[in-house]
């Protein structure tokens, strides 16, 4: 069985080397990085090459910022290309602690298509977070689930483990969404697939290096991309 990591970048030198090295102590067999950096202007990708020389690891160097969706894409892409059997998605902020990572792929294996690191059931949380940011988020969520059905509590976490087949089930070469919405709009085809899905509770720290990436233009998205998959889901 072969497991791929695959963390998009941008402007994350401060944090990448730290979490390389610590998913690398998990020492979790057949298991491989792809970093997808968007030609960060500190220099994230070059430091994700220099570790390449010593880790498990690959780079995509794309030309300029595209997007965290697009980004998923191409290592999703990747990763099936190099015969993954699981692939798990996760932020190289340092905000998803890399040794849920085991407890992921363990439930995975149980028998879903999907296990999502949740901070939306019993056991999970976020730490750091005012409660302007929290309401504003249960919020945006909330409205998501209604709109759209969806019985999944977090579905804008960014820590998941797939099965390939899952991806490659829903077809996520064609998701149009970017950015964070990418994030919804995956849980959105997951469910409507009937995927079998799990929340497991994991802690969610907000970073502590770097800047969030989270602006207006993503937060519009998000709410475009309910009204497009809940009145033109076909479109």
């Amino acid at each position: 069985m072969k497991i791929y990591i695959v963390i998009p970048t941008y402007n994350e030198k401060d944090n990448l080397k730290i979490l390389v090295k610590k998913i690398s102590e998990l020492k979790i067999e057949n298991s491989y990085i792809i970093i997808v950096d968007d030609n960060s202007p500190d220099k994230t990708g070059v430091l994700a090459d220099k570790l390449a020389e010593d880790y498990n690891l690959s780079v995509i160097h794309r030309s300029a910022k595209q997007g965290l969706g697009s980004a998923y894409k191409q290592g999703f892409s990747l990763a099936i290309q190099n015969d993954a059997d699981l692939i798990v998605q996760m932020d190289a902020d340092l905000s998803h602690n890399p040794d849920d990572i085991p407890r992921l792929i363990t439930v995975c294996l149980e028998g879903y298509d999907l296990v999502i690191g949740s901070r939306k059931i019993k056991g999970g949380q976020i730490v750091n977070w005012n409660l302007w940011r929290k309401f504003c988020s249960w919020g945006a969520m909330s409205f998501a689930r209604l709109a759209l059905n969806i019985k999944t509590k977090d579905l804008t976490a960014g820590f998941r483990c797939f099965k390939k087949e899952a991806l490659q089930k829903i077809n996520f070469q064609n998701i149009k969404s970017n950015g964070y919405a990418w994030l919804e709009e995956i849980i959105y085809l997951a469910e409507k697939n009937n995927l079998k899905i799990k929340e497991v509770p994991v802690s969610f720290v907000d970073r502590k290096a770097g800047r969030s990436k989270l602006g207006k233009k993503e937060i519009i998205e998000f709410f475009k991309t309910i009204f497009r998959l809940k009145f033109h889901s076909d479109a």
